[in-house]
């Protein structure tokens, strides 16, 4: 009762404010600070304007900037400087009574004509990354149809991420699997930032960031410079925005993801703070609404971030993240669900951290972290079918975790990177499995591990920015890491160019070497494991960029991944063990398995520089694996083909409308022996055909609007989005119905609306 009552005092407020709207405009201010980008020194003196406006400001000695008393509404902001890039960041929302902060890095001038100035504007290319990556502002994650302020949802429109089920945010770059992403924040490792994860990979179904804290998203896709290592296909580094340091700001929310709000302010004169906490609600709706044997998960967040500024060249900030996760679906709720499992789950996630970031001169800077990230989950798991009791998985796991990166240019064409990482890893493990039949039938007797493990990592890395020519831009990298569990010293060259061709066309291409250490919890199951190598990659990437206006661009890349060492099972010699589930193997694997993705990407960007932007984009690719029969299958995530649009339009300060739609090939599976699969009460799979059927094509459309309120002294976003608008079933698996004697079959989601409000005051 009392949880109602605060719903509804809310949404009281909220409407007293609808109606008290004011016809005439309101006001924000815009601030933020003006940098190198290679050496973070601010930039003194340079322009900021708001275009189509007469607003603007000079950057300050400390390179900060404001602009007062700007009218609600989107804009555009221009920042220039002498001998420097100038560039436009597009989707600036100023909002009533609020202070929106926007930090920008330029990039020195490489090519000295007019025509490169103009054009390049909307869009930022890095020395360091010349291939294969993306930015994304705040407010395109935040408003992306399909996302869910979902910071990784945003990313299933590239052709780079491929489509397999629309119940997990799990990104399949370049036919890798999930495990084989990482995400950073503020220099901060944290290897999944969703919640119910998927243990020691990087997916699962919801994602845990508060997306009102992010300022900016890049996602590398391939080929990213040896400051980032230990994984083979992709790295999400994320920038957490700073709080108010001027005044008090409150924000409210309620959406798919739950209920909950947001505070911020200053810390003294120095600094600055954020909090935020959310909690799922669709638990308290069942609840509510009595609707029998359902039993929603529920879920919660807290974080925030802490900024303080030692002097002007050194500043401070604190990082925490945490969640937690409930599930606990009887077996009434497993049969009517069609619930292969059902049991109890709770799972805890935590990572805080220090960053120290310090500008030691005009040359260069240093950011260097200290942090730990710990996971505990607590499962109980019985089998549907026959109530009896499948597993447990009692797993403490806690790692704490040294960075440093520092950035100088030592000559005007020569700019180095180096650093180090060290990571001690503690796993703690109280796993219990019932006999049963793997995937193919075949028996496997019962399963213990309790035992604790420890593994330490360290890292050495160096990479150079050479321009010898105006238009040529080299990058050359080493990474060294070191596994104590395996003894294994890897050395990963890296190299990259980018070649200015035209004033609107740059070619770029890529070489690299990728390794990356397994999970403790698959080098536990069997002794023999610890001695598996780090399973590696080679990337290749070659790739065409060209303005076809100012505020759009076309990429085209080829790329092949060529992977090796990868664990396979004598046991099950077709399976693919990454791929097929791992923690179900207890037995030794071998590390002979291989696998390679190629293919052609195409993507075409429009920024939103009036009225519409856009993001069209074509995948052609094939993904395959050797497993111990020496067999070439394709992978589970090979679709093959990936089309999708994405875009929107905004008509004025209030309205916007936007959709995306995605097509994919059907995934490759393995049928079902369902004579087997009868005789033994489970799903046993078909040998003879390994990924050799596949299900029917994936495509979907999701729309969305949004309506923004301004008041006085406060802001209302309401959104609603609908997903699977035209209802299509996509297929999301196949299973043994036992009760019912058949192959049955589990959807993906249908049309599913969701709504959203966010009230800032």
């Amino acid at each position: 009762m009392q949880r109602r009552l605060v719903i509804l005092m809310w949404m009281v407020i909220l409407s007293f404010n609808i109606l008290m709207a004011q016809a005439n405009p309101h006001v924000g201010q815009i601030v933020g600070r003006v940098v190198d980008a290679e050496t973070q020194s601010p930039l003194i003196g340079a322009n900021v304007s708001i275009e189509n406006t007469v607003l603007g400001a000079a950057v300050d000695m400390n390179g900060r900037f404001v602009i007062q008393r700007v009218p609600v509404g989107s804009y555009n902001i221009r920042v220039g400087y002498i001998g420097y890039q100038s560039i436009i960041k597009t989707d600036v929302i100023v909002k009533s009574s609020r202070t929106i902060t926007v930090n920008v890095q330029l990039a020195p001038q490489a090519v000295e004509t007019e025509a490169v100035t103009v054009t390049a504007e909307y869009f930022q290319s890095s020395e360091e990354q010349p291939v294969s990556a993306i930015q994304f502002s705040n407010e395109e994650i935040r408003r992306a149809p399909g996302s869910a302020g979902d910071v990784s949802r945003i990313l299933m429109s590239l052709p780079s991420v491929a489509k397999v089920n629309d119940q997990s945010n799990g990104l399949i770059v370049r036919g890798g699997n999930p495990i084989e992403n990482t995400f950073f924040i503020d220099n901060i490792e944290i290897p999944n930032i969703n919640h119910f994860p998927d243990q020691a990979s990087s997916g699962g179904p919801i994602g845990l960031v508060q997306v009102d804290f992010i300022e900016d998203v890049q996602f590398f896709s391939g080929g990213f410079s040896p400051v980032y290592g230990d994984r083979l296909s992709s790295v999400m580094d994320i920038t957490f925005r700073e709080g108010n340091p001027k005044e008090f700001d409150t924000q409210l929310d309620l959406n798919f993801a739950g209920f909950g709000g947001m505070v911020e302010g200053p810390l003294g004169s120095r600094g600055s703070w954020m909090a935020a906490a959310r909690r799922s609600y669709l638990d308290l709706v069942v609840e509510t609404l009595d609707v029998g044997s359902t039993v929603a998960p529920r879920y919660g967040d807290y974080q925030g971030k802490i900024a303080l500024d030692l002097s002007p060249k050194h500043k401070l900030t604190l990082l925490g993240i945490f969640g937690d996760d409930h599930n606990a679906p009887d077996r009434e709720t497993g049969q009517e669900n069609d619930m292969i499992l059902y049991g109890n789950q709770d799972i805890y996630e935590h990572t805080a951290g220090v960053n120290w970031r310090a500008v030691w001169n005009r040359r260069g800077y240093s950011n260097t972290s200290v942090s730990a990230t710990s996971q505990k989950f607590n499962e109980d798991w019985s089998e549907t079918s026959t109530g009896l009791n499948a597993f447990r998985n009692h797993t403490d796991e806690i790692t704490y975790k040294f960075r440093n990166v520092n950035h100088f240019r030592l000559f005007p064409s020569l700019a180095v990177e180096f650093g180090m990482e060290a990571k001690a890893l503690r796993s703690s493990f109280d796993n219990w499995a019932a006999a049963t039949t793997n995937a193919m039938g075949d028996s496997i007797p019962e399963w213990t591990l309790n035992q604790n493990v420890t593994a330490t990592k360290t890292a050495g890395l160096v990479n150079t920015i050479l321009t010898p020519l105006p238009k040529l831009t080299a990058t050359l990298g080493l990474r060294a890491d070191y596994f104590s569990q395996n003894e294994d010293v890897t050395l990963a060259p890296r190299a990259s160019i980018a070649y200015q061709l035209h004033p609107l066309t740059r070619i770029t291409g890529s070489v690299g070497l990728f390794t990356q250490t397994l999970p403790l919890l698959l080098l536990s199951r069997h002794p023999g494991n610890s001695n598996l190598q780090n399973p590696q990659a080679i990337h290749m990437m070659l790739g065409v960029e060209h303005l076809l206006s100012p505020d759009t661009r076309l990429t085209v890349e080829l790329y092949q991944k060529t992977y090796s060492r990868f664990p396979v099972d004598p046991d099950q010699p077709a399976l693919f063990v990454l791929d097929d589930r791992y923690y179900t193997s207890s037995g030794r694997l071998e590390d002979s398995g291989k696998a390679y993705s190629r293919g052609i990407e195409l993507m075409i960007q429009k920024k939103l520089a009036k009225d519409f932007y856009g993001l069209a984009t074509a995948a052609f690719f094939r993904s395959r694996y050797q497993g111990a029969d020496d067999v070439w299958r394709d992978r589970n995530y090979d679709n093959r083909i990936i089309l999708s649009a994405e875009g929107g339009y905004k008509p004025n300060r209030s309205w916007e409308f936007s959709l995306r739609w995605i097509y994919a090939g059907g995934v490759p599976y393995t049928p079902l022996d369902t004579d087997a699969s009868e005789l033994m009460h489970r799903m046993v799979l078909d040998e003879s055909r390994v990924n050799a059927v596949r299900h029917p094509n994936y495509h979907s459309m999701n729309l969305r609007f949004d309506r923004r309120f301004h008041f006085s002294l406060s802001n209302l976003i309401f959104y609603l989005s609908v997903w699977n608008v035209y209802n299509q079933k996509n297929v999301a698996m196949l299973f043994w119905n036992d009760e019912e004697k058949k192959e049955d079959v589990i959807y993906q989601w249908l049309m599913l609306p969701i709504f959203g409000l966010e009230y800032e005051f």
